[in-house]
């Protein structure tokens, strides 16, 4: 068993300190009792209580909810077909542009993409009168433009180390094209569309630029608020608000794992 070297140990030591100890202050301090950020005074939880008191707070983070919930259970089922598309039937002429035109939008700059998506939408709404304004919706067609590559990457490389001898031997026994699709290829590549949906999830509900671009003045999201708010100066609330989300991502990440360790235990029984 190889051992590894005391400098390689204080290197990665020091790398999650580095990571991870601004997210504990952060934590620590959304319990501090004064308004001032980085001076403590005291164990309270009334930051908490103002928090879900503001109401603009509570919606802007109930608008990229929708939306984030939305664009990952759309960009997930458009990946699904696409990388399978993309993997199950050898394009013969197109399939390296294809290929090309899926990874853009995760190469671009969001600054780029948000201003051409800002003007499609414009140009759409001279021409035909939709949509009418910018709002929720545009913000969902963005997202999904931005999180539809990343799903496709994901369930791609599943798709890809799949095994093809059980799909062969469900059309040499007579199974149709929908039924291998639902009851072979779905089952098997089940984590990757968790981990798909995931990815697809935050990338939506972190997102700023492309949605400054595309929000309406309805339509205000959370990360949107949360910038506007430390532009004029941190409230302890923003720390309350953080340390809520990340206690909820990581329940959600432990739930991801527990639920993919029994699925190996049921593969291997």
């Amino acid at each position: 068993m190889l051992k590894t070297s005391p400098v390689i140990k204080a290197l990665t030591l020091g790398g999650f300190i580095f990571l991870y100890a601004p997210i504990l202050i952060l934590i620590i301090y959304s319990f501090n009792e004064s308004r001032l950020v980085t001076v403590w005074s005291g164990f309270s939880f009334k930051w908490y209580v103002e928090l879900f008191q503001d109401e603009m707070l509570l919606k802007a983070a109930g608008t990229s909810l929708t939306i984030a919930l939305a664009t990952a259970t759309g960009a997930t089922i458009l990946g699904t077909f696409s990388a399978y598309a993309l993997t199950g039937y050898r394009l013969k002429h197109g399939g390296a542009f294809f290929n090309i035109l899926i990874r853009a939008p995760m190469v671009l700059p969001e600054v780029i993409m948000g201003v051409s998506l800002l003007l499609l939408f414009v140009g759409l709404e001279n021409a035909i009168g939709f949509p009418n304004g910018r709002g929720m919706f545009t913000i969902w067609i963005a997202h999904m433009t931005l999180t539809f590559a990343y799903a496709t990457l994901v369930i791609m490389a599943r798709l890809q180390e799949m095994d093809r001898s059980l799909v062969l031997a469900a059309r040499d026994l007579g199974a149709r094209a929908h039924t291998i699709f639902f009851r072979i290829i779905l089952p098997l590549i089940a984590p990757a569309l968790a981990s798909a949906w995931l990815l697809t999830f935050t990338l939506s509900f972190d997102d700023l630029v492309i949605t400054s671009f595309t929000a309406g003045p309805d339509s205000t999201t959370l990360p949107m608020m949360v910038y506007s708010s430390v532009r004029m100066g941190v409230s302890p609330k923003i720390n309350a608000l953080a340390t809520l989300m990340i206690t909820i991502v990581t329940l959600m990440a432990i739930a991801f794992c527990i639920i993919l360790n029994r699925l190996e235990r049921k593969k291997l029984q």
